[in-house]
């Protein structure tokens, strides 16, 4: 499996039943050479591709015109996509004859509804422009809720995905119905070096009293904002050793979107019956999810201490009504369930009588 996210490149290979059989975490733009020397040859790879714009919704073998298609909507993730399309191509020309699966972070929310997907811009700019909320980080919020549902049951779940990019979903009866990334992963919660939401109207301010490029605002929004902006540091556990203003600054406006976030997303279900954090900072800083159930107690939200500095697991309080989980990220199985559907779907219908 092929993970190229925005500031790491995940390597997995697994076994028959799932079991990792080996791994390796780098760089985006790292030799794959080096790093893939020694390693079997995969059967198949799947790739994580952040955007599949419109036409792609499921999982797909990539081919030449797959690939083209992936390149032209960079514009819609340019910090992202070249990332993903970067360790394609890298992994490709070192096994060329291995098939390859593209599986997108877009596919998840698909199911949103009308409702939630469209913005209020005129009809000609959405169909024209395919301006629409896509959500992203569907792969781990697909396999963040699946693995939910299993454990508990649950019918109304909402995902936290916090790591270095960060998006929560409203996930009823295992289908995504809000998410908070929207057209791009800019929109949302706060994150590492990304704003977040902001008034669109402070944008067009910027460019047209302060003279401030399209370009610079986006690089800044995209690459010096966040809990670097706030805090000096995108690192939430610098932030959480520190006891100075700024650090809780940061802190506060992080978990203040994060909590209304939450709340957002459980109305979007009808209800709340589970929580789940995952990613980077949702499962290994418990500050965070103590903060955060702390805000959202007028739900039902409470977490056991014990439990929640604990980790992995369920971390609910005794008698809450809203159970609470940590579910370590697996993208990699959700790629390999998406991988292994596409393929064998090929090969049935290859095998098919004329």
């Amino acid at each position: 499996m092929v993970n190229a996210g925005s500031s790491s490149l995940k390597l997995r290979l697994l076994g028959p039943d799932d079991e990792v059989e080996e791994s390796a975490d780098t760089e985006p733009g790292a030799d794959l050479d080096d790093v893939l020397h020694g390693w079997p040859t995969p059967d198949a790879v799947g790739h994580r591709v952040v955007h599949g714009g419109t036409r792609f919704t499921d999982p797909v073998v990539i081919d030449a015109d797959v690939r083209a298609e992936l390149g032209h909507l960079t514009a819609l993730a340019p910090l992202h996509q070249p990332k993903s399309l970067a360790g394609l191509d890298a992994v490709t020309a070192l096994l060329p004859g291995v098939p390859a699966v593209a599986c997108f972070d877009t596919a998840f929310h698909t199911s949103i509804p009308e409702a939630a997907a469209t913005y209020a811009v005129p009809e000609e700019w959405r169909e024209r422009y395919a301006i629409r909320r896509y959500g992203f980080h569907g792969l781990s919020h697909a396999w963040c809720s699946a693995r939910v549902a299993e454990l508990t049951g649950a019918r109304r779940i909402v995902t936290a995905h916090l790591g270095a990019g960060a998006s929560l979903a409203a996930v009823l009866d295992g289908r995504s119905v809000d998410t908070t990334m929207g057209f791009t992963p800019l929109e949302g919660l706060v994150m590492a070096t990304r704003s977040g939401t902001v008034d669109p109207g402070l944008v067009l301010w910027l460019e047209e009293h302060e003279h401030l490029a399209p370009h610079e605002v986006a690089e800044t929004l995209e690459k010096r904002s966040g809990l670097a902006a706030l805090a000096g540091t995108a690192d939430m556990r610098e932030i959480l050793g520190r006891d100075d203003e700024a650090a809780r600054l940061a802190l506060d406006v992080y978990v203040h979107r994060l909590a209304a976030g939450i709340a957002a997303m459980a109305a979007a279900t009808g209800g709340l019956e589970a929580l789940a954090f995952t990613g980077g900072v949702g499962e290994h800083e418990a500050e965070v999810r103590a903060r955060t159930a702390e805000r959202l107690a007028f739900l039902g939200v409470a977490v056991d201490p014990p439990r929640n500095e604990a980790g992995e697991g369920e971390i609910s309080a005794a008698g809450a009504a809203v159970r609470t989980l940590v579910v370590p990220a697996r993208e990699d199985l959700e790629i390999a369930r998406g991988t292994r559907a596409v393929l064998g779907r090929r090969r049935a219908t290859t095998a098919s009588p004329r």
